[in-house]
Parts: C-alpha cells; structure tokens; sequence
C-alpha cells in the first residue's frame, strides 16, 4: 500500500495516476481519519475519500517521502511508526516528523487508518496554513 500510494502521489494524484494501484489494498467502506488541524484533515471515507485525501496531500506536499517505517503487527491490526521527509508547495519549506498510524485489517484489505502526528501545528505552519506562517 505504501509503495503504490507512493507511485501515486509521485504521478501527480488524480487525473494523472490510476486510483487502480491503490484500491486493492482498501475496503469499499474504508475510513481514513485524519486530525482536523491538517491541511488534508478530516475524515475521509471509501475509495473516493481515500482518492480525495491523496489528491489533498499531492496538492500540499511537493514531496512526502518515507525514510523508515517499523510495523508492529498483532492480527488484524498494524502499527506503524513512520519517519517522513517533506517539501511544502506553497511555502518550499521542508520539514521532517514521525506519524504513527493504526492500520485496521479484513481479509487483508485495510478498513480503518488513524495516523496520529506529533506536531501538527509544525506541519500547518511549514504549509502555510497557520496563523503563524
């Protein structure tokens, strides 16, 4: 899932990259929890909300790269602990930061995504959506 979300978003998102590459990791009724202090925050739901939030990150991130990732897994569901290096695309300002994500499993497909940021004022204020940037 991450190396096709990865091709993804280096394809351009939506309208540049086939949603194929990534639907078979995702349940249809698949919800994407995302803190609301985020530029892409929310809560994102099925195939078309995975799609959405991918498009939002694409239009916020000029890069989001994963340098290290560690899985814990404990039967349906995953923990992931990842380091991320970023590029803003409207401010160019780059930033580094851990996101750990709780990943819940059916049938090997994922129906649940809770990542939980460690700063996301930081990460609002290097995407220029803060009232401090």
């Amino acid at each position: 899932m991450y190396e096709a979300g990865a091709t993804f978003l280096a394809a351009g998102g939506p309208g540049k990259a086939d949603f194929g590459l990534l639907a078979p990791h995702f349940t249809t009724d698949v919800v994407l929890y995302q803190a609301d202090a985020l530029p892409y925050g929310g809560v994102w739901r099925g195939h078309a909300g995975i799609e959405g939030n991918m498009l939002a990150m694409a239009e916020t991130w000029e890069q989001f790269d994963f340098t290290d990732q560690r899985f814990l897994v404990t039967g349906e569901t995953t923990v992931v602990l990842t380091q991320v290096r970023t590029r803003a695309r409207a401010t160019g300002r780059e930033l580094t930061f851990p996101i750990l994500q709780t990943i819940t499993l059916d049938h090997g497909q994922i129906t649940e995504v809770r990542p939980f940021y460690w700063d996301t004022n930081a990460i609002a204020d290097a995407c220029g959506t803060s009232g401090g940037a």
